[in-house]
């Protein structure tokens, strides 16, 4: 069989092999070519060692201390410069549950693809005579569309906890299914995640959240129960009732709530968000008899610290953190639009920032699909977004002119009194018909030809200017509401 190879990557196999080695693409690149998606990383294995590797090619560098070496090559394109080389190997035990204490190299690619975790990606591919190395039936897994360990499945899971991350992810990526005895033993061997860093974690959390499918990893490993390892908070929320407006309980609704975020394809933040923005319900759920329901006051508050406190033990950016616990905190901001004013709506834009408010909007979307509601924006939230819309832009006013009542008394000794107001709307009258006019220079001429009117004439201009004004701030206002069908 025959796969598209690129032609850099080629020139490195037929290297090493004019030079008498065996040479593989192996791990994810064959498991991608197979699938027929495009490989982001192409992997080379050979039975060359580390120092015949750097003799044949020009410019090299050791990559890590298991002998891979990093062979640069002379293209534009950046997902190709770099070609990871490593010799056959084999590994010793996982003391620390992370990598081998030991490695040796090796003679035979059997034993190479041995070491590796799971079947689809334990295939080597040569690419020179189209033929397949497959001794644990990869292929067929591929085509079933199962995830399955190498040899013995809790083996693998004790050498290195985060295979069990690794799994999920690729059910999340891909769309497969476990093997039954691949999922009982990431079950039995949950523990083993407790010996890995948060950094690897959350990596692999990062790439199941930022999948098609993260909704179906992450309900999978709270089955298996790992998810007590990787987002503890979340998992509290499993068989809590909510109020009459949901259908779910809290776990399922945060899930659902995290997954029409990767439904729309938004940010790493809205993801995180979605996960996290109702995790403090269990914490402050409260019976009322007065409403026969679950209440939850707070929520929001207790929630953005719960929040920043998972995220920074993930050891997730400063910027991730900050953004995500504002959203978290202000996500109950929806309230009637009918009897909100535009100051309060500025406010919550201040609370959350001009930069994330929209991202605040689209968590009411998910928050509102969570909840078991098939409509994203009824007219009450259409009518919101338009009010954000207004308090974003800025209002026509005096305020857009390069020029203010301070200036005028100081410069122009104009006196304090109703003249100030009706010199500037009549020059903001100008500006909006023609912006290029609000420079100093040419307002200050107007200026000086506009204090020599009397009252009465520059009062009508003022008034007429103020008029237009207001007439053009009615049909801006009226294009927001028009935009988003609410009047």
């Amino acid at each position: 069989m025959t796969y598209p190879i690129p032609k850099e990557i080629q020139s490195v196999i037929d290297t090493l092999q004019k030079h008498g080695h065996e040479a593989y693409l192996v791990g994810g690149c064959v498991r991608d070519l197979v699938i027929g998606r495009k490989p982001k990383d192409w992997d080379v294995t050979t039975n060359a060692k580390p120092d015949e590797i750097q003799g044949m090619f020009e410019e090299t560098f050791y990559t890590n201390e298991f002998g891979t070496v990093g062979v640069v090559l002379d293209t534009e394109d950046k997902n190709l410069k770099i070609v990871e080389v490593t010799p056959y190997r084999t590994e010793s035990a996982y003391s620390d549950k992370r990598r081998p204490d030991s490695v040796s190299f090796s003679e035979s690619i059997e034993e190479d693809l041995a070491r590796r975790d799971f079947t689809i990606n334990a295939i080597a591919y040569d690419s020179s005579k189209g033929q397949i190395v497959d001794p644990y039936k990869g292929h067929d897994d591929l085509k079933r569309h199962v995830i399955r360990a190498v040899g013995i499945a809790q083996d693998r899971f004790e050498e290195d906890g985060l295979r069990l991350m690794r799994a999920l992810r690729f059910v999340a990526e891909l769309n497969f299914a476990l093997d039954t005895e691949t999922a009982e033993a990431i079950q039995k061997k949950s523990h083993v995640l407790q010996h890995v860093s948060k950094e690897r974690i959350r990596d692999e959390l990062v790439r199941i959240l930022q999948s098609d499918q993260p909704v179906v990893a992450l309900m999978l490993a709270a089955k298996l129960d790992i998810l007590k390892y990787i987002v503890p908070d979340i998992v509290q929320g499993i068989d809590v009732a909510q109020n009459h407006a949901h259908s779910f309980d809290v776990f399922e609704h945060l899930m659902r709530t995290m997954q029409h975020a990767a439904d729309k394809k938004w940010t790493l933040e809205m993801r995180l968000a979605g996960l996290f923005h109702d995790v403090a319900k269990p914490k402050t759920r409260r019976w009322s008899e007065e409403k026969q329901e679950w209440t939850f006051y707070g929520h929001d508050v207790v929630g953005s610290r719960v929040t920043e406190h998972a995220l920074k033990e993930l050891r997730f950016s400063r910027e991730i953190v900050e953004r995500v616990v504002k959203l978290v905190r202000w996500h109950m901001f929806f309230s009637d639009p009918d009897k909100i004013t535009l100051s309060a709506v500025r406010r919550i834009i201040s609370n959350v920032g001009e930069e994330n408010v929209w991202d605040l909007l689209n968590l009411r979307i998910c928050d509102r699909v969570g909840t078991g509601r098939p409509k994203e924006q009824p007219f009450r939230f259409r009518k919101y977004k338009a009010m954000v819309e207004q308090a974003l832009r800025d209002p026509i006013s005096v305020k857009m002119l390069k020029i203010n009542g301070t200036i005028l008394m100081d410069e122009f000794h104009v006196k304090a009194g109703p003249r100030i107001g009706w010199i500037l709307n009549s020059l903001l009258e100008e500006v909006l018909d023609d912006p290029k006019k609000n420079s100093r220079e040419y307002l200050d001429s107007r200026v000086n030809e506009l204090i020599s009117l009397s009252d009465d004439d520059l009062r009508k201009l003022g008034e007429a200017g103020k008029t237009e004004r207001e007439k053009r701030e009615g049909r801006e206002i009226k294009n927001i509401m028009d935009k988003y069908h609410v009047q």
